[in-house]
C-alpha cells in the first residue's frame, strides 16, 4: 500500500493537480491537511470518479482535513478523543478545529493531523499546541497499547521542526515557533510510547525539506523546514518499505507551500 500525506493549503483551488498526482504517483491513501472548505464544499464527486471515498471535516475556510482512500475507509473518526478546543477570549468557552480525523484502510489506521501552529512564543495558541500535542501523545498511545498489532500511522503538517537539521538556517528561528524546546520536546514523546519516524531513514537530512514559505523566494534558495511527518507504531514502522519527499511537486504555478510526503507499506 502506497500511503501519503500533503498539507495542500486549499483542496479547492488544487483539485486537479491533487488528482493528477494521485494517478501519477499510483497512490492508495492519501491524507491532506488545510482544505480550507466546509464538508459541503469538498470536491468529493472527483475524487470519486477515480475510485477514491473520502472522509473530510472542515467548519469554516480555516483548517479542515481529509482521507482519501481505495482500498477501504472504516470507522472514520472525526477528532481524538481528548482533543483540546481553543479560544482566544478566556470567556468564550474553547470549540473544537477540524485539525484530525482517523479512519481505517486496508487494515491500517490512518490519522491526518494538522497540528495548530502556535503563532507566537507568548501567544495562548503556543499554549493550545503544546496541550494538543500532549493530548495526542496520550491519546496514541493507549490506541497502540490496546492493540499492539494494529498498524497505526499519525501522519501531516505537525508545524514543528525537531531538530536543526530540520530547517534551513536555525539562527533565524530562534525565539520563534516550530523550533523551540518545548515544541520538541513535545513531538520527540511520541517516540517515547513507540512512534517511529520512517520516513528519516530514506529521506535523511540536512537540506531535506517538506516546507517552503511562499515569501523570500524560500524554494529556490532551498531555505525550507521539514515539517510534515508520518510517525508509525511498531506494527506500522515493521511493514514500511520505503519513503520519500516529493520536492518536485512544490515546484510550479498553482502548487502549495507544502510537498507530499510518500510510504510505502508491505501488508
Amino acid at each position: 500500500m502506497r500511503l501519503a500525506t500533503w498539507n495542500v493549503n486549499s483542496v479547492r483551488a488544487r483539485t486537479d493537480r491533487i488528482l493528477d498526482w494521485l494517478q501519477r504517483t499510483d497512490t492508495d491513501v492519501l491524507a491532506m491537511q488545510e482544505t480550507k472548505c466546509k464538508d459541503e464544499q469538498f470536491p468529493y464527486e472527483r475524487f470519486e470518479e477515480l475510485g477514491y471515498r473520502v472522509a473530510h471535516v472542515g467548519l469554516s475556510q480555516w483548517n479542515g482535513v481529509a482521507i482519501a482512500s481505495r482500498v477501504g475507509l472504516d470507522d472514520v473518526q472525526i477528532g481524538f478523543e481528548d482533543q483540546p478546543g481553543f479560544s482566544k477570549d478566556p470567556e468564550v468557552d474553547p470549540a473544537l478545529e477540524a485539525r484530525a480525523i482517523g479512519a481505517t484502510c486496508a487494515g491500517v489506521r490512518v490519522w491526518s493531523l494538522y497540528v495548530p501552529n502556535g503563532r507566537d512564543l507568548n501567544d495562548p495558541h503556543y499554549t493550545y499546541k503544546l496541550d494538543w500535542l500532549a493530548k495526542l501523545r496520550a491519546d496514541a498511545h493507549a490506541w497502540a497499547t490496546a492493540a499492539p498489532e494494529q498498524p497505526i500511522a499519525l501522519v501531516g503538517d505537525w508545524n514543528v521542526a525537531p531538530t536543526d537539521d530540520d530547517v534551513w538556517d536555525p539562527a533565524f528561528f530562534e525565539g520563534k515557533t516550530h523550533t523551540s524546546q518545548p515544541e520538541r520536546d513535545a513531538f520527540h514523546a511520541f517516540t517515547e510510547v513507540g512512534y517511529t519516524d520512517v520516513v528519516r531513514p530514506h529521506a535523511p537530512g540536512p537540506g531535506v525539506y517538506t516546507y517552503w514559505d511562499y515569501t523570500q523566494l524560500r524554494f529556490p534558495k532551498k531555505q525550507g523546514m521539514r515539517i510534515d511527518f508520518v510517525l508509525g507504531s511498531p506494527a506500522f514502522a515493521a511493514r514500511v518499505t520505503g519513503a520519500e519527499i516529493d520536492r518536485n511537486e512544490r515546484k510550479g504555478k498553482g502548487a502549495s507551500d507544502h510537498a507530499p510526503v510518500i510510504v510505502d507499506l508491505d501488508l
